[in-house]
C-alpha cells in the first residue's frame, strides 16, 4: 500500500475529475469508488501507478497554487498533450516554454482549479515517480519550507534528502530561502519551495495527505509529531501541522471498511463508528458484524 496518498477535496466533481484524469495520463485507472447511499463520496484512482483520491466536500476549500503536482513527460509529444488537455478550461500560471530548468515546462490550474507543473524531463531524475507533490511555501509560511523538510524527513522512515537550492544575493527570493528542494518520505518523492513573491493564498485543505499507518502506535507517533509546535488537530483524523499543511492519519483497515461490498456495512462504520466524528484517531476500526 502507497504510505502517503494525495487526498484532493472537489466542489461535488470528485466522479468527473477522476475520470478526466484518468483520460489524460497513461497506465491510469479508477481504482473503487466509495458511496454514501447512491452519492458519491470519495473517488479513489491511480494515474501511471500512483494513488490518489477525490472527495466530494463541496465549496469549502477551493484549490490554489500552493500545492501542485509536478509531471514529468519524457517525451516532447507527451509534455505537449498533456499540457493541452490540462489547460483545456483552465488558466495557465506559467506558459508552456523553455526555461533554465527545463527544455520546456508549464503550470497550469486546470479547469477544477487544481495545479499541475507539467516538465519535459527524465524520470530518473526525481526517483522514478512521474507525480511529484510540490508545496510552495507562501504568505506567513514563507521561509519555512527548509525546516518543513527537516520535520516530515525526520518523521518517516525511508526518507532522504536529494537537494537543496537556496535564493543567493540578489535572486529573486529572499537570501537563504528555498528555490527549490527535493526529499523522499517513505522513498516517495515531494519537492517544496519558498514563494519568492508575497501571495494572498496558503494551504488549505483543498489537498491534503493520507498517511496509511499499520498500528495503533503508528496513528499516536504521526498525530503527535504533525500536531506539536503549532500544529492543530480536525475531526476525522485530519490535522493541520506547524505549517498548515492539512494531514489525514488513517489506520490501513478503514478504506477497507468503508469500501465494503456489502453496502450496509460499509454505511454501519461510516455512521456509527468512533473514528469517525473524532478527533484523534483513539482506537484501530474492528471489522464490523
Amino acid at each position: 500500500m502507497q504510505k502517503i496518498t494525495p487526498f484532493l477535496w472537489f466542489d461535488n466533481q470528485a466522479q468527473e475529475a477522476a475520470n478526466f484524469y484518468v483520460s489524460v495520463f497513461k497506465n491510469s485507472k479508477i481504482e473503487g469508488t466509495m458511496r454514501n447511499g447512491e452519492a458519491v463520496m470519495v473517488v479513489d484512482f491511480s494515474l501511471d501507478g500512483q494513488r490518489f483520491n477525490a472527495l466530494n466536500g463541496g465549496p469549502l476549500f477551493p484549490f490554489n497554487p500552493s500545492v501542485s503536482f509536478y509531471v514529468i513527460c519524457e517525451t516532447e509529444a507527451e509534455t505537449n498533450a498533456v499540457w493541452q488537455a490540462l489547460s483545456d478550461g483552465g488558466t495557465a500560471l506559467m506558459p508552456l516554454d523553455k526555461y533554465p530548468w527545463s527544455e520546456k515546462y508549464g503550470w497550469v490550474q486546470d479547469r477544477y482549479g487544481l495545479s499541475w507543473q507539467i516538465s519535459f524531463g527524465k524520470l530518473e531524475d526525481v526517483g522514478g515517480q512521474k507525480f511529484t507533490p510540490s508545496l510552495l511555501f507562501t504568505g506567513a509560511q514563507r521561509g519555512k519550507a527548509e525546516a518543513a523538510l527537516r520535520l516530515y524527513t525526520g518523521l518517516f522512515g525511508g526518507s532522504s534528502v536529494d537537494g537543496i537550492l537556496h535564493y543567493g544575493a540578489g535572486e529573486e527570493g529572499p537570501e537563504g530561502t528555498v528555490k527549490h528542494a527535493q526529499f523522499r518520505l517513505h522513498h516517495q518523492t515531494f519537492m517544496v519551495m519558498d514563494n519568492p513573491m508575497d501571495m494572498p493564498y496558503t494551504f488549505n485543505e483543498a489537498v491534503s495527505f493520507v498517511v496509511n499507518c499499520e498500528g495503533q502506535d503508528e496513528v499516536d507517533f504521526f498525530w503527535k509529531k504533525l500536531t506539536a509546535d503549532g500544529g492543530a488537530e480536525s475531526q476525522c483524523g485530519w490535522l493541520k501541522d506547524p505549517f498548515g499543511v492539512s494531514w489525514q492519519i488513517v489506520p490501513t483497515i478503514l478504506p477497507q471498511l468503508l469500501s465494503d461490498p456489502d453496502p450496509a456495512k460499509a454505511q454501519r462504520v461510516n455512521v456509527t463508528h468512533p473514528f469517525i466524528s473524532s478527533r484523534r484517531p483513539s482506537k484501530l476500526i474492528k471489522r464490523t458484524p
